[in-house]
């Protein structure tokens, strides 16, 4: 019955954290509605989902395979969502993450970085994975946004007989350097500033804090390779369009 009540406290309390975002943007007329809650409680449900799944998969180690694809393809189809304007937005957020995650995963293992067991692979994973899709999302649509803003410029690199490539490169670094700048920040300040979830989480678990810190070093270079070839490979992908931008 104790255990009852702890949850329902906890789920009154969250939903008193959550209602005072929604409150707060609606004040300032940011234009969410409703969404910061969805998020928090879709959050929840898929958290506890996994949750039971994961009992299952660390007892059983051929299945973290399976979990990964499952986190590569929601990821994929999270930022697809978000950057379907752009010219076969799908395929390309699909080819981001992809790229992006896969290659910072292989290096990060091959190089012996992180303990090939099931609990680090999960871990690793679902971080670099996870900043994949912010980075496709990112710079998709910050491509698709200055694309919009300087199409003028766009026009008149096609005008002179440049490749579609060539006309949007520069917008292309831009919308890259623009969706890494968050986080290279925040890499930049981290034990001045931030705390990050890892390091966190790993000295909960049990890690000296030298282990969770060399743990958090190896999540937070991995993730700066994995979002920095997803934006190269996103913006250099949708570079390729075969027309200007006209819309928002």
């Amino acid at each position: 019955m104790h255990g009852l009540a702890s949850y329902v406290g906890f789920g009154a309390g969250l939903l008193a954290l959550t209602g005072l975002t929604v409150a707060l943007a609606r004040w300032a007329r940011v234009g969410l509605g409703w969404f910061p809650l969805v998020v928090v409680v879709r959050a929840a449900v898929q958290l506890s989902v996994i949750a039971l799944l994961l009992r299952g998969i660390l007892a059983v180690p051929w299945t973290v395979a399976g979990f990964v694809v499952l986190m590569l393809t929601t990821a994929s189809w999270t930022s697809g969502r978000r950057i379907r304007g752009l010219w076969h937005g799908r395929r390309i957020a699909v080819a981001g993450v992809l790229a992006g995650a896969g290659a910072a995963l292989v290096v990060i293992f091959a190089l012996r970085l992180v303990a090939l067991d099931v609990r680090d692979v999960v871990a690793v994973a679902g971080i670099v994975i996870g900043n994949s899709m912010s980075a496709a999302t990112l710079s998709g649509r910050n491509f698709r946004r200055t694309s919009h803003a300087r199409r003028d410029e766009i026009e008149g690199w096609l005008s002179l007989g440049a490749t579609p490539a060539r006309a949007h490169e520069e917008i292309g670094h831009e919308a890259v350097r623009e969706a890494l700048l968050p986080t290279l920040d925040q890499t930049k300040s981290t034990g001045l500033v931030t705390l990050p979830g890892a390091f966190v989480g790993a000295l909960f678990g049990g890690a000296s804090p030298v282990e969770a810190a060399k743990f958090q070093l190896v999540v937070l270079a991995g993730v700066a390779l994995a979002m920095t070839l997803t934006g190269i490979v996103v913006t250099r992908l949708a570079g390729h369009t075969p027309y200007v931008v006209t819309d928002a």
